[in-house]
């Protein structure tokens, strides 16, 4: 369905009498074959409007609404092109009055609607379109209304019944523009309602539109369910309706992922950051046999079900993900086109896939309606979709329903051929390998999803709501080892994070996340959560080098393409001194992930590390873009110009970090370094007194940095008590190189199973 308004925002003249009632309205209303003053060149309506010879023009806002292949459909059944133009009449014509809106006229498949503001017209498109997406998510296709909304300000006159001028000539051209389900408003609307509407506006650029002597700026609204992939009209398609091109719309991508997350905290020496950009494009074509699964727009009700609907999507892509043989985008980079409007070949190209999975999500107190697609990225062309309408309780049996279809649909493209019954029964199996470790608990289920959801958000708030849900799921299904995943997972992130309640609370939180590890690995042996949970565990706090190595290497085997776990491979080669190793792997999550916070942050700071200062002043920048108050998102930026002995852009990159430990590090080196001692023993202090129980590691650079040996041993021994995770990057971190001539250098070493001969013999 298409819609066009045209607004004017304020009455310029009022003429009298007053508007008549909607009887007297009825009764005034002229035939359009009565329509008389016809203007060339211009459109015209029958208004009502006093049988008077009476002239109004005025400042209006104006809708002109379309429905999109409406006439086509007449031709092919009349019946049911009857049935659903009367629907959308009566559905509209409910709304219009919430708005303030007045119909003005109705010309077979169109509206023309006044309305007394520009906000009030576009907040009555969006409702309409809002309404059609949810009638149009239950039916099928060829039910569908879709329409078409255009909205422009403008001088409109009322005369002899009829209704003409420019502001509703340009409404019916901008109309046009809209395309199906969407809205296009003029600039002057924009302009008035830009600050008011809780909504983004994507500009189209210039057009020329007909029988309009200048060019216009047009702007469409962003609606927010528009989050799947959007395929491009053809110039043939335009030029057929309006004999132009109308230039592309500009897409403006922001992508919004906040982090404060290590999902194995591999030190405060190491990098946290957040994606706000999307990943460049790969160099290659892709894969044919890779797929990217994009958020399900929730369009339930209520909102708070969000939780569900980005669970129903990640649980498809982390089973898609677990199939030999497919490529499947990691979550951060599908996810970072969540709400944006981008085209389906946009998408594929960022992401280096060639399909995309998507769908929307409704969930209606028991009842659950899935719907699912899949289409090629290349073209944008629908190859599969289907509807599902489930209860609850039968919502696992629609999620491996979908993956065994996307993967049967994928397979038969490649080979150009159907899926036998030993084809199915393989992927059957497939599926029900990569599901292991669920429930059919549905409300532990939901559980878990909303945990999903809050530690997605990544902070510490949000970690401890992640903990509550993951816990409550395991009350309700003891047996349900990707909640005890998650019970690990959250309470290492808040082991590594929380400030609260001091060494009392980390060994709590330690002791917890132990114990989840093994009720979910006791569960399910084979479950990749689970062993990268405790890979982090051995890696970061308990130092077990050889333990880590043979649990990240299962969780590897098990899923290869998971980059959370590529990462924690790299961190354990880094704690092993193996740092060409370590930045390959990094290098390869960014490539499994190109906007995954972690991955970027991790090479970033590990090339400034080992001195490559080139490539890190020139990945350091992406890092801020991604997250600018993360953790070494500027002090990583420092550490490079220290390492470079360039001490007064090490001390101004520092000063804009957002944690006090990584700010406080470098500005203390720095300005030891330029010889500013009062002002490096000021900023240690800070460091000492306000984070001496969660910081001890840094506080043992600083010492080191500046000479004072016997401070920094002091330190580095309480690091070890403390179970520190900054002492995994202990071998090879150019902050303690004055201590490597020492004799207590090797023997500490050896203390943390770090000796060069205790790691050859581990090698083994």
């Amino acid at each position: 369905m298409r819609i066009v308004f045209h607004i004017v925002s304020v009455a310029l003249r009022r003429t009298t009498p007053p508007w008549p009632t909607q009887a007297g309205l009825a009764k005034a209303a002229k035939p359009f074959g009565e329509f008389a003053g016809f203007i060339p060149g211009s459109l015209c309506f029958s208004a009502f409007v006093p049988s008077q010879n009476a002239e109004q023009r005025k400042l209006a806002a104006i809708m002109f609404t379309d429905m999109v292949g409406y006439s086509a459909l007449a031709q092919r059944d009349d019946r049911l092109a009857l049935e659903l133009l009367e629907e959308h009449r009566r559905l509209l014509r409910e709304i219009f009055p919430r708005f303030n809106g007045t119909e003005i006229k109705t010309i077979g498949d169109a509206f023309l609607v006044e309305f007394g503001s520009a906000l009030e017209a576009a907040q009555c498109a969006i409702e309409i379109q809002r309404t059609l997406a949810k009638r149009n998510h239950d039916v099928t296709s060829d039910r569908r209304i879709k329409l078409k909304i255009g909205i422009h300000i403008g001088d409109v006159i009322h005369r002899d019944g009829d209704v003409y001028g420019d502001g509703v000539n340009i409404a019916s051209r901008i109309e046009q523009l809209a395309g199906a389900g969407g809205i296009c408003v003029s600039m002057d609307v924009e302009r008035q309602i830009r600050n008011a509407l809780e909504a983004r506006f994507e500009k189209f650029g210039s057009a020329d539109l007909k029988n309009i002597k200048l060019p216009m700026d047009l702007f469409r609204i962003v609606l927010p369910w528009e989050a799947g992939p959007k395929t491009e009209s053809s110039p043939a398609q335009h030029s057929k309706r309006l004999r132009v091109l109308i230039p592309a719309a500009v897409l403006v991508i922001v992508a919004l992922l906040a982090v404060w997350w290590w999902m194995e905290r591999p030190s405060k020496n190491q990098p946290v950051a957040a994606a706000h950009a999307l990943p460049a494009a790969p160099p290659n074509a892709p894969d044919q046999k890779s797929v990217a699964v994009l958020p399900f727009v929730n369009l339930s009700d209520d909102k708070g079900s969000e939780y569900f609907s980005d669970g129903v999507s990640e649980e498809l892509l982390t089973v898609l993900q677990k199939i030999p043989g497919m490529h499947v985008a990691a979550r951060t980079s599908a996810f970072s086109f969540k709400g944006k409007n981008a085209t389906a070949q946009e998408i594929g190209q960022k992401l280096g896939v060639a399909y995309l999975v998507d769908g929307s999500v409704r969930k209606s107190g028991d009842t659950v309606r899935i719907a699912a697609r899949l289409a090629r990225a290349g073209t944008g062309e629908e190859l599969w979709s289907e509807n599902f309408t489930r209860n609850l309780k039968d919502v696992f049996a629609v999620q491996s329903e979908l993956a065994e279809t996307i993967v049967a649909q994928v397979r038969d493209r490649l080979t150009g051929g159907t899926a036998g019954s030993a084809d199915k029964q393989k992927i059957q199996a497939e599926v029900q390998a990569a599901e292991k470790g669920g429930t059919t608990n549905v409300d532990a289920h939901q559980l878990y999803l909303q945990g999903r959801f809050y530690e997605n958000r990544h902070s510490e708030k949000s970690a401890r709501e992640a903990l509550a849900a993951y816990q409550h799921a395991t009350e309700l299904d003891p047996g349900f080892a990707l909640a005890w995943a998650g019970v690990a997972g959250t309470n290492v992130w808040l082991a590594a994070f929380a400030t609260e309640g001091g060494q009392k609370t980390f060994d709590a939180h330690l002791s917890s996340a132990r114990d989840a590890v093994t009720r979910a690995l006791s569960i399910e042996p084979n479950l990749p959560e689970a062993l990268l949970a405790r890979g982090s565990i051995e890696t970061n706090f308990d130092f077990n080098w050889n333990g880590a190595a043979q649990t990240l290497s299962k969780a590897l085997a098990l899923a290869p393409a998971d980059p959370n776990i590529v990462i924690a491979a790299g961190n354990l080669e880094i704690a092993r001194g193996n740092m060409d190793r370590a930045i390959e792997l990094y290098r390869k999550a960014v490539d499994l992930d190109p906007v995954n916070p972690q991955a970027r942050a991790f090479l970033a700071f590990n090339l400034a590390a080992t001195k490559r200062f080139a490539e890190a002043r020139a990945e350091f920048p992406r890092v801020v873009e991604l997250n600018p108050a993360a953790p070494w998102a500027h002090a990583g930026l420092g550490l490079s110009y220290l390492l470079e002995n360039k001490f007064g852009e090490a001390a101004d990159a520092a000063q804009a970090d957002a944690a006090d430990w990584a700010r406080l590090l470098i500005v203390s080196c720095a300005r030891w370094g330029q010889k500013r001692v009062t002002e490096s023993d000021a900023a240690l202090a800070e460091l000492t007194a306000n984070l001496g129980e969660t910081a001890a590691y840094q506080i043992a650079e600083v010492y080191a940095y500046r000479g004072e040996k016997d401070r920094a041993f002091e330190w580095l021994e309480r690091a070890r008590r403390q179970r520190d995770p900054g002492l995994a990057g202990l071998r090879k971190d150019p902050l303690l190189t004055n201590l490597q001539d020492d004799t207590r250098w090797n023997a500490f070493l050896h203390t943390m199973g770090l000796g060069d001969d205790q790691l050859k013999v581990s090698a083994r």
